[in-house]
């Protein structure tokens, strides 16, 4: 008995549940998050399974965004998606230690989202449409 009760117990961990916290100027859940949502279960990504969404909109009001960031830290969500530059601005200001992920943006260095495409720094990330240098690199590519 001391000999079977010696051996580590096989037992599954439960998978973590990711939080995502969703930050954006529109109204509701549109095409836009439908597709995200979509891209998300393309990839193995389960709503109420392995993820959860916390979805946060100011209607068009962007004085709520503050508010809004304040809420997705105090969920202690892993990610913020922000859904547009004035989201990302709220959440990089709101937040020095979670992730934040913007979709795109022209030129997030010149809007001072990022210190440099190279080396963003800081707690944000995302693409870029439109900066300068990149049609150089993508005709060399």
């Amino acid at each position: 008995m001391l000999v079977a009760l010696s051996f580590p117990a096989n037992a599954q961990q439960p998978a973590k549940v990711y939080r995502i916290g969703y930050l954006s100027a529109r109204h509701g859940v549109e095409s836009r998050e439908e597709a995200f949502r979509q891209g998300l279960r393309e990839i193995g990504y389960r709503e109420g399974q392995n993820i959860v969404i916390e979805w946060r909109f100011t209607k068009g009001k962007i004085g709520r965004f503050p508010e809004l960031v304040a809420e997705l830290v105090d969920l202690k969500v892993d990610v913020i998606v922000a859904g547009g530059s004035e989201a990302a601005f709220a959440a990089k200001n709101g937040t020095r230690t979670v992730p934040i992920v913007f979709p795109t943006t022209s030129d997030p260095v010149a809007v001072g989202l990022v210190a440099s495409l190279a080396q963003p720094g800081g707690n944000v990330t995302g693409l870029s449409i439109d900066a300068p240098g990149l049609s150089g690199k993508r005709l060399e590519l």
